[in-house]
């Protein structure tokens, strides 16, 4: 997990491989990052997993479900109960819904003088 980033309350992270969390990333509450599941094309229905990765300065919202070997671009904003299946391409854009799809670009910020 990178600097200044942070997880909200009651997020459950289902952690059977690696999750990766970049700087200055939110991820909100009651979101869910899951990097386990089955494979129910097999009678037995083994256990699987893939990691999770979500770059740095982007924006989880409330009540988000990423699934096992997703990768969230840097700057990207995921809308509350979005559930996110695939990785997405593109770097500083707006995505949600069920399924997860773009929306629109996302501004980046100024930088501030110091």
């Amino acid at each position: 997990m990178g600097d200044w980033s942070a997880l909200g309350e009651a997020v459950n992270v289902y952690n059977f491989a690696p999750i990766h969390i970049g700087s200055h990333t939110v991820v909100s509450q009651f979101s869910y990052l899951c990097t386990g599941s089955h494979d129910y094309t097999r009678e037995e229905m083994p256990l699987i997993h893939a990691p999770i990765d979500i770059g740095a300065q982007a924006w989880i919202a409330a009540d988000v479900f990423i699934g096992p070997g997703v990768c969230i671009p840097d700057g990207a904003v995921i809308a509350a109960r979005s559930v996110v299946t695939k990785s997405l391409p593109d770097k500083w854009a707006v995505y949600g819904g069920h399924p997860c799809r773009w929306i629109k670009p996302r501004l980046r910020p100024l930088p501030t003088s110091q």
